[in-house]
């Protein structure tokens, strides 16, 4: 206040005017620190300790599910290139009759949209198997004796009909590469319960990696720690990790020590010593992958019983054989996340049917169909089936029409597909949605493909909706910022 009794130029309303926005922004600022917005400032305070004593947590230790969970792993069999639903499991009778006969049909491929098109029938008869009546076409006489621990769904739909597109969105929930995928995901949410192994494992195909390569197993903006590690069913299981023949187990614990020593002189005056312990507890799982992952891959203690129900004993199964075998063998050892391709390259090296579609699927599904049984039967004799879920599928259905004026090839189908789960608290022995007469549309109880993936992270005890990574100002969810729910009718 002046001399003369006036007001230092502020009227009340103008001081309430230009505070009102500070009064705000503090408490924006305590609701943003409770959310680790300011994580490295905000909680700089909080420790008791000294910066540079602070303890390392190692990112995959293992973590108590948030909510009651029925899974502790999961194998996800991908089928890549895209399996013709209506040839394997989606039993579509009006089709065998329409065969040759150009109607009228909207389908979207890779050839675009089509109003029209020429109908190829299946090529295989369909029976009923189990106590639950399904129809399962004779690509799969093996696994359709197991019908009644499988739950279908026949009615997936997502937005793209491009392989590569599709595959992220299959893998990782987003059409773009950069985020973390499905198995990063439950690592990052429940760690895993073996120290010596990765917590989450890829097979790929022997003829090569599925397009768009090792975004397919990335965990993005996640530590690297989440990502998949490419796993081999014979051989050697993980390359460049072998060390000189002529160095002791002793010689390797001591270039390890001088390791640790090493970095804590480089970074002891840091305040903050994450860095190191990331470092350090990399090196860890490394040596120790030296001594357990050959050890995992070591099937002389396996019966010929148990390699001759994975069709090890056979040339054409062997291969996908000792990859199913090995999947199991992880998940005794307490891995997290399994995925196993199918198909590799290009062309009719995978799934991908765009000619003989005969020819193309006779082949992958006799390479397939034994050992998936066998995994099946092998994981539900031990015990394992009901704490691990079993996923079969591609990254798209396809087509109930030819995409070129000769011969049977289909053409992508992401409008309308099927897939399988079974294990892990999935309801066998169920069917849910439903494509139309002709397989080409999903038009009952349609599922997105996050609608799968929030049903498996449901199975692990992790919430779908509530699960996140911050990054890039948001936080991130595998199933979106617009959610999804489980499919409540397989569980």
């Amino acid at each position: 206040m002046k001399s003369n009794g006036q007001f230092c130029g502020r009227t009340r309303r103008e001081f309430v005017w230009e505070t009102g926005a500070g009064f705000g922004s503090v408490a924006l600022t305590g609701l943003l620190s409770q959310d680790n917005f300011f994580s490295s400032m905000a909680k700089a305070g909080d420790v008791a300790t000294p910066p540079n004593q602070k303890s390392f947590v190692n990112p995959l230790a293992p973590k108590a599910p948030p909510l009651p969970a029925k899974a502790k792993a999961c194998i996800f069999l991908f089928m890549y290139g895209g399996p013709s639903h209506v040839d394997t499991y989606d039993y579509k009778p009006k089709l065998f009759d329409l065969d040759g006969k150009t109607i009228e049909v909207k389908t979207f491929g890779r050839g675009g949209h089509k109003n029209q098109g020429r109908i190829v029938g299946p090529k295989w008869k369909f029976k009923q198997y189990g106590k639950c009546g399904k129809w399962v076409s004779d690509l799969f006489p093996y696994t359709a004796k197991h019908v009644d621990d499988l739950a279908f769904i026949h009615s997936l739909y997502a937005e793209s009909p491009i392989h590569g597109s599709a595959m992220l969105m299959m893998n990782s929930g987003r059409l773009l590469s950069g985020h973390p995928c499905l198995g990063s995901w439950v690592t990052y949410g429940l760690g895993s319960m073996n120290e010596n192994l990765p917590g989450f494992v890829v097979m790929l195909d022997k003829k090569g990696g599925p397009i768009s390569g090792a975004k397919n197993w990335s965990s993005g903006y996640m530590p690297a720690s989440y990502q998949g590690v490419i796993l081999r069913a014979n051989g050697t299981p993980i390359f460049n990790l072998q060390t000189p023949a002529d160095l002791s187990r002793e010689t390797q614990r001591q270039m390890l020590d001088y390791l640790r020593e090493k970095n804590r002189s480089h970074l002891q005056d840091r305040k903050d010593n994450t860095e190191l312990s990331a470092r350090i507890a990399s090196y860890e799982l490394a040596f120790k992958m030296q001594q357990y992952a050959p050890e995992a891959v070591d099937f002389s203690k396996e019966d010929s019983k148990t390699l001759a129900l994975y069709g090890i004993d056979q040339k054409r199964t062997e291969d996908f054989g000792r990859k199913c075998l090995l999947a199991r063998r992880l998940v005794e050892r307490g891995v997290r996340f399994i995925q196993i391709y199918s198909g590799g390259a290009h062309n009719d090296d995978n799934w991908d049917a765009h000619g003989n579609l005969e020819a193309n699927h006779n082949k992958h599904a006799g390479d397939t169909d034994k050992p998936i049984a066998g995994l099946i039967e092998d994981l539900k004799r031990r015990g394992l089936l009901d704490s691990t879920i079993v996923v079969w599928g591609g990254e798209f259905g396809r087509q109930p029409t030819a995409e070129y004026a000769q011969g049977t090839g289909r053409d992508h189908n992401a409008y309308g597909f099927t897939m399988w789960a079974a294990g892990g608290g999935i309801k066998g022995g169920t069917s849910v949605g439903e494509t139309d007469e002709l397989g080409s549309n999903a038009v009952r109880d349609r599922f997105h493909v996050k609608n799968l993936h929030a049903t498996i992270l449901n199975q692990f005890g992790l919430d779908p909706n509530h699960l996140s990574f911050f990054y890039g100002g948001l936080n991130q969810k595998l199933v979106g910022v617009e959610g999804a729910e489980p499919i409540k009718q397989i569980i």
